[in-house]
């Protein structure tokens, strides 16, 4: 893809991940990577491809869950790892690094949907016609695509996947979500509510 950047030490691939839940004994652990953390944060390339060999997958899911389009996720990743190399530096361990680079990633992914969205609203203000209607985006209602978690994940409206995903799958608080969309802690918690309603009702 043209303007595609690298992440240092590896090249952009596709990575793909699991898809619901992981279980913990599949979860990159700290101890093994410290001292790849230590290296990549004085610059290592190397020291960071062993990081990213470690958390791409994760970070992948995210990526995916969020957006619902692998190719855009696959990008994403890209996206994200830079930022981290970038921020490397400043890391100070407040927080565990699979912490920090979660937040990084969720970050990443609500700047690509705004930068989105600003997008589309400038080709509206061009292409705007008399008697043209906006439309938006609807969920498949077909039971036959919505027969399984995943596609009924993808199939939530954004805000709402994005909370479910947050919450449920991810295990942030309603605090930090809220914090992190600029919602109110009772919006999101209203998101989340309808979010599950909606998948008890596609899976039912």
């Amino acid at each position: 893809m043209p303007g595609q950047r690298s992440v240092p030490g590896r090249h952009p691939t596709h990575v793909s991940g699991p898809v619901i839940r992981h279980p913990a004994s599949c979860l990159p652990r700290e101890g093994p990577i410290e001292s790849s953390l230590a290296a990549a944060r004085r610059g290592d390339p190397e020291a960071f491809g062993a990081l990213y060999d470690a958390h791409a997958g994760r970070v992948h899911a995210i990526c995916l869950r969020m957006s619902g389009d692998p190719a855009h996720a696959a990008e994403l990743v890209q996206d994200v790892f830079l930022k981290v190399w970038e921020g490397l530096p400043g890391f100070r361990g407040d927080s565990s690094f699979t912490t920090w680079l979660h937040r990084v990633a969720v970050n990443v992914v609500l700047q690509a949907r705004r930068g989105d969205r600003r997008r589309r609203d400038r080709v509206a203000l061009v292409e705007d016609h008399p008697g043209a209607t906006a439309t938006a985006a609807t969920p498949p209602t077909d039971a036959a695509l919505a027969i399984d978690l995943e596609r009924a994940v993808a199939a939530l409206p954004e805000v709402l996947r994005t909370v479910f995903v947050l919450h449920d799958v991810e295990g942030y608080r309603h605090e930090e979500i809220a914090a992190v969309l600029e919602i109110p802690i009772g919006t999101c918690r209203s998101h989340l509510f309808r979010a599950r309603r909606h998948l008890r009702e596609e899976l039912a």
